[in-house]
């Protein structure tokens, strides 16, 4: 089956059932081994790529990462495209419980066309590579004043055989509370969909916003690659 089949065949009623409850949720073996080795292997194809950045550099951790550029390779566009319709529909409801004046279209081109007309034209989805030493901090990726507040991620290699340490890291921080950590260890290719910025809680007087940020813990030997799908386009 091809990427849309895939995700078409999901349990979308679970998932988003996981998405309310968590804010986030793991899909296992939404890739292939084939897939996932693709993806690596055509990491210094620099035809693919707009831009490299160098983590370090930027404080942003210890690593580097590359934009894609359009067109996006095929199961990149086909995951994006695939979805952004699902995670849509969990968004529109926890704007609407949270009373946020915001609605999101149903597909991905109408969402890119919001992002065109506030001059965000740039592929967001990227690849990340990490070495021994490697880590990414805590953050949000927002990215403009047009954005999806969900995102996903795919999990290139195995966790315990190609690289130890990295875990995938979400820290909750609700109100008048201390932070809560959720460190995450997904397998060679399992997809994390995940809020990159709220979720609602169901609080005794009504539903309140909590907001998250992610990042990934140090890698203590190998390397670990994955690719991420962030939504909205870039200003």
């Amino acid at each position: 089956m091809d990427i849309q089949q895939r995700i078409n065949l999901l349990n979308w009623e679970q998932i988003t059932g996981e998405m309310n409850e968590r804010g986030y949720c793991c899909i296992p073996s939404a890739l292939t081994d084939f897939e996932c080795n693709e993806m690596i292997a055509q990491y210094n194809n620099k035809g693919l790529y707009r831009k490299t950045i160098n983590m370090e550099r930027f404080r942003f951790g210890l690593g580097e990462y590359k934009y894609f550029q359009y067109p996006l390779p095929p199961v990149i566009q086909q995951l994006r495209e695939s979805v952004y319709p699902k995670l849509a529909t969990i968004a529109n409801t926890w704007t609407q419980v949270l009373n946020i004046d915001q609605h999101f279209p149903e597909s991905l081109t109408a969402l890119l066309a919001l992002c065109h007309a506030q001059n965000q034209y740039r592929p967001t989805p990227l690849i990340l590579k990490y070495g021994e030493g490697g880590y990414n901090t805590l953050h949000q990726d927002l990215y403009g004043a047009v954005y999806f507040p969900m995102q996903l991620v795919l999990f290139l290699n195995e966790p315990g055989v190609d690289y130890k340490g990295g875990e995938f890291v979400l820290i909750e921080q609700r109100p008048r509370a201390q932070s809560k950590a959720i460190v995450l260890k997904p397998r060679k290719g399992d997809m994390l969909l995940f809020t990159t910025n709220f979720r609602p809680v169901k609080g005794s007087k009504g539903y309140y916003r909590v907001n998250m940020k992610h990042g990934v813990s140090e890698i203590t030997s190998g390397k670990r690659h994955t690719a991420g799908i962030i939504f909205h386009d870039a200003a």
